[in-house]
């Protein structure tokens, strides 16, 4: 059965209100809540935000792999939705790099802070001796300390030299929380060398169920964690044989608290002496993961908001300004087809800002270029269209003929054309993920969805339009499209 043009018109039409409805702002026209997490997407370069470029440098005898590497990225994505970051940006970048991007983040230290850390918690054996705050130490976990090997007393500022943290655990037989309570008079040991002591490493990070911001007993703010049954076990049997004796927190190498064990501590406890902000990014660390390797930071660029907003507002004046000149220009040169196809060109701005929003599109500056563009190239097509159909109308056909043989002679054309730009849109989006420019990959985006989208206006909205405007005899003179009658050919017309 053909489909008969009004029941096309039909669907257009409802196909466009909801289009609109999905483009307009906030919860307009939302009684049910629908839209709640309908909203633009805006990438670094509109909003503002932090560029970080992370480079794996590993210790000597370790390879990155892929592997490790895509690793090493789900840990920092991990990190960086505890950041509470909208539409960040992580992504692998050659062999040894990671790109991350926050968009609306405006602190960079500590977005460095929290990201480039290894965060590798250990609790250590320190064998009857009591390790001061920001001694560096060689475990059995992981690969030695670099820092060990060349120490430095001025490098250890992972915290005051003052802090202490105190691991506790729960509830104990009496019903109170045993605390490992500092030593009152600590003995400093010396930094180590590469030859120095290795403390045997009783649990690590890997160890944790939970890691989570607190309070104590005393309502200071401190990182509460949980261990997995099997370490608790293991932590609990080292816990009880060495009642009275010293025990280290380490992250990284370095000691961040020392305290005496007063009794068992079974599956879990806390971190004392650190700052409010020093809780919550640690807590975050810890509950993420430790990197797989170290990483540095090559790369940092930091974008104001105020630049973003001054970006946004030249697009949307660039936006305006070329598609009020090509609807002028197809209106003056192809009459009514003109006048149809700005209408279609309208319908085409609010389907593909809708699929910018469901997908959703992280929008950024070259990705509006992308869609500008396909404005362009939406239009190109209806050009080639209507320009068909002039020719049709020279050699004498008859106007409805005229437009069928008009769309159908120039869809090859578009066919061949749009999809050739939709695989070159393809491998730019490849290739920009492997390098990690995702100026490149936001263009190549937007221009895909603005080609594919370009091809259902113009065969399916303007053909519609054209064929429901002839059921009304006025519009059949050929004067509508830009053709006087001395242009067409003597031949006779065929019949409608």
């Amino acid at each position: 059965m053909r489909i008969r043009p009004w029941q096309t018109l039909i669907a257009i039409i409802l196909l466009s209100l909801a289009a609109i409805w999905v483009d307009l702002p906030g919860r307009s026209l939302d009684p049910f809540g629908w839209k709640e997490n309908i909203t633009v997407r805006q990438g670094l370069d509109l909003q503002g935000g932090i560029q970080l470029v992370l480079e794996a440098r590993p210790p000597a005898g370790v390879q990155v792999t892929q592997d490790v590497l895509q690793g090493t990225r789900d840990t920092i994505e991990r990190r960086v939705n505890g950041l509470g970051v909208s539409e960040p940006v992580i992504q692998t970048r050659g062999n040894n790099q990671i790109l991350v991007e926050l968009p609306g983040f405006q602190d960079p230290e500590r977005a460095v802070r929290v990201l480039q850390r290894t965060a590798l918690l250990e609790i250590i054996d320190t064998q009857g001796q009591f390790l001061p705050v920001g001694t560096v130490v060689n475990t059995t976990a992981g690969p030695a300390s670099e820092a060990a090997a060349t120490p430095t007393p001025t490098e250890t500022t992972l915290t005051p030299a003052t802090t202490g943290a105190t691991p506790t655990s729960g509830a104990s037989a009496a019903g109170e929380t045993p605390i490992a309570t500092p030593e009152a008079t600590p003995t400093p040991l010396e930094t180590p060398t590469p030859g120095g002591p290795v403390y045997e490493t009783i649990i690590t990070g890997a160890d944790l169920k939970d890691a989570y911001p607190t309070t104590d007993q005393f309502g200071n703010l401190v990182v509460g964690f949980e261990l997995k049954p099997e370490a608790a076990d293991r932590f609990y049997q080292y816990t009880s044989t060495h009642i009275g004796q010293p025990m280290s927190i380490v992250v990284d190498k370095q000691v961040i608290n020392t305290a005496t064990i007063r009794d068992a501590i079974r599956d879990r406890g806390i971190i004392q002496g650190l700052s409010a902000q020093e809780v919550r990014d640690l807590a975050l660390q810890l509950k993420s993961g430790a990197l797989a390797v170290p990483l540095e930071v090559v790369q940092s660029r930091t974008v104001g908001p105020t630049l973003g907003q001054d970006s946004i507002q030249k697009s949307i004046i660039a936006g305006l300004v070329g598609l009020s000149l090509v609807a002028l220009f197809m209106i003056l040169y192809y009459r009514l087809p003109g006048f149809i196809s700005v209408i279609a060109l309208l319908l085409y701005t609010s389907y593909v800002f809708a699929l910018f929003k469901l997908i959703p599109v992280v929008l950024t500056l070259p990705g509006i270029a992308g869609f500008i563009l396909s404005i362009g190239m939406a239009v190109d097509a209806n050009i080639l269209i209507f320009a068909r159909i002039r020719e049709e109308l020279r050699l004498g056909r008859a106007i409805t003929r005229a437009i069928e043989e008009g769309f159908n002679h120039a869809w090859p054309s578009i066919r061949d054309s749009n999809i050739s730009t939709m695989i070159s849109c393809m491998i730019l989006f490849w290739f920009g993920r492997y390098v990690g420019a995702t100026i490149i990959q936001g263009f190549a985006l937007t221009l895909f969805i603005g080609v594919a989208v370009s091809m259902f206006t113009a065969i399916v909205v303007t053909r519609t339009l054209l064929r429901v405007l002839l059921t009304r005899g006025i519009f059949r003179d050929v004067r509508w499209y830009g053709i006087s009658p001395s242009q067409i050919a003597t031949a006779p017309a065929s019949a409608d």
